[in-house]
């Protein structure tokens, strides 16, 4: 099984899960650079995985569907036009070619109605997440509550480790600037920084991260530590009641970084 990235737009991801002979996609933002892709390496199309409703994630759809019929799996909780098989929490899907399974996450707070796949049966895993986990970041709260984002951060941080994180944007070396201002003294994330620096000279993509990773570098994912809690506090002016106090606090202050 193979993974790629599709650029698309200035700044987005589509992944691409092929096995040789057909393809998964998931969050085609933009068909031409699919279609490009599949040509490119002789691949048929075969399902589509579509996160959440933005038009940088789903704008493609009805183009690839005009080229034949395949499953397109999105969230239950968002209309979706050309979504075939609504999925919830919990819901265990399988592509049969490339050959994987996903489980189903909620993960409210971007969207409303935002879901992640994570991969079943593959070592080391791996989750397509959309825009609710960046490297070093989160997306933006546009639909959901703090609590909600609290939440769904905290589902993603508990998966094992060495999950290989799949997110939709190349948005790694700005957050990590906004990382460096939010918790000054983080020399792991300052040696990623220089890893990704490196990458993005190359014109390589710094994804994917891991679980494990982001734990140790992503302020979003460490307001319960204080040394981001003391940061944050600092910039806003009053103790924080709680971790998710500090994440509300944190995303307001990216929001204008």
């Amino acid at each position: 099984m193979h993974i790629i990235p599709v650029p698309a737009f200035r700044d987005n991801y589509i992944w691409l899960v092929h096995d040789g002979r057909r393809a998964l996609v998931v969050d085609p933002g933009d068909a031409a650079p699919v279609r490009e892709a599949l040509a490119r390496l002789g691949l048929e199309l075969g399902a589509i995985l579509v996160t959440h409703h933005h038009a940088d994630h789903v704008g493609g759809l009805a183009a690839l569907l005009a080229h034949g019929r395949v499953p397109v799996f999105g969230p239950a909780g968002e209309a979706i036009d050309g979504v075939s098989h609504p999925v919830f929490e919990g819901d265990e899907i399988r592509i049969a070619a490339p050959g994987i399974g996903f489980r189903v996450l909620d993960l409210p707070g971007h969207t409303a109605g935002h879901v992640a796949y994570v991969a079943m049966d593959i070592e080391p895993g791996l989750v397509f997440c959309g825009d609710t986990l960046f490297s070093a970041g989160c997306g933006r709260l546009f639909e959901g509550s703090p609590e909600q984002l609290a939440g769904s951060l905290g589902k993603l941080a508990a998966l094992p480790p060495d999950t290989r994180v799949y997110c939709t944007h190349e948005y790694t070396l700005s957050n990590l600037a906004f990382a460096r201002a939010a918790e000054p003294d983080n020399v792991e994330r300052d040696e990623y920084a220089r890893h990704c620096e490196d990458l993005r000279a190359r014109s390589l993509p710094t994804l994917p991260s891991t679980i494990g990773r982001e734990r140790a570098i992503n302020p979003f994912l460490r307001c319960d530590h204080p040394s981001v809690a003391a940061t944050v506090a600092t910039h806003v002016g009053r103790p924080l009641q709680d971790a998710t106090d500090c994440l509300a606090a944190l995303r307001a202050w990216k929001d204008g970084f």
